[in-house]
């Protein structure tokens, strides 16, 4: 029997409703040419597709310093993604994970990128780190395995003041470049994982035409505004942040989600 991928997400407060999981669900197993082992790490269930392995959102013993460092960073909550990279934390689970923000679409296979570079931790260059020129990942996509990686938590979790402060409130940061310290890190393609506002929708090009979907995209990223639902409807915010209604998009988010799961799950 084939080993099933693991793939993970985190849901915690109100500004993603279950549609983003349950269609993220659709989207991977749909561009996996394995079983999908679909787990959320989330304090509420309810409307989660039942294929879903649900898990509760922990409350960290280490939580009031991390918190605290982040209040001064005036990140709240931006590293709450590390609950994920607990070694553990689902007893039965083997392997690596492939991780994703649930503000992704998934446009194409996503074997080569769970596949990639085995040992080590995979997040694509971030864009904005990647112009000026500084090594850090972007943690919409992530690749990682809880027990050869447990130093993504344990170091963390050993000193959570200091280790918010030195990544500045950053997840991302965090991960990348404590993945970099420990010699284990790759960059995922950047032609694989793409941004809809840098990559599909950039300025002045916006003004001209529709969004355009990258020929070797496998997976779009809506960092930042507009997310999904803006971008299918079109989206006018600055001079520069705009975007005319994109229907590849609505196809690949909704149109094929609600044909795998159904109009009541997507």
């Amino acid at each position: 029997m084939t080993q099933p991928v693991n793939i993970m997400c985190i849901k915690w407060g109100t500004l993603f409703g279950p549609e983003y999981v349950n269609r993220l669900y659709s989207g991977v197993r749909r561009n996996m040419s394995r079983p999908v082992r679909f787990i959320c790490m989330t304090e509420v269930s309810e409307g989660l597709h039942p294929d879903i392995e649900v898990i509760d959102l922990p409350v960290e013993p280490f939580l009031e310093p991390m918190n605290a460092a982040l209040a001064v960073a005036n990140r709240q909550g931006a590293m709450r993604k590390v609950s994920l990279f607990k070694p553990g934390l689902v007893p039965d689970l083997k392997g690596p994970v492939l991780g994703f923000d649930l503000d992704v679409v998934i446009t194409g296979s996503l074997d080569d990128i769970h596949d990639l570079a085995p040992g080590t931790i995979a997040m694509r260059h971030d864009w904005t780190e990647a112009r000026k020129g500084r090594p850090t990942g972007h943690g919409s996509v992530f690749r990682f395995d809880p027990e050869a990686h447990a130093f993504l938590y344990n170091d963390l979790a050993a000193n959570p003041y200091a280790e918010v402060e030195k990544a500045r409130g950053s997840e991302q940061r965090y991960t990348s470049h404590k993945a970099m310290d420990n010699g284990v890190f790759t960059y995922i393609p950047g032609d694989w994982v793409v941004s809809f506002k840098y990559d599909c929708n950039p300025f002045p090009m916006n003004y001209l035409r529709g969004p355009e979907l990258p020929e070797a995209a496998k997976v779009v990223c809506f960092h930042g505004r507009p997310k999904m639902p803006q971008a299918v409807e079109g989206y006018t915010d600055s001079f520069i942040r705009r975007s005319k209604p994109c229907a590849w998009l609505k196809d690949h988010w909704i149109d094929r989600a609600r044909a795998d799961l159904g109009e009541d799950w997507a």
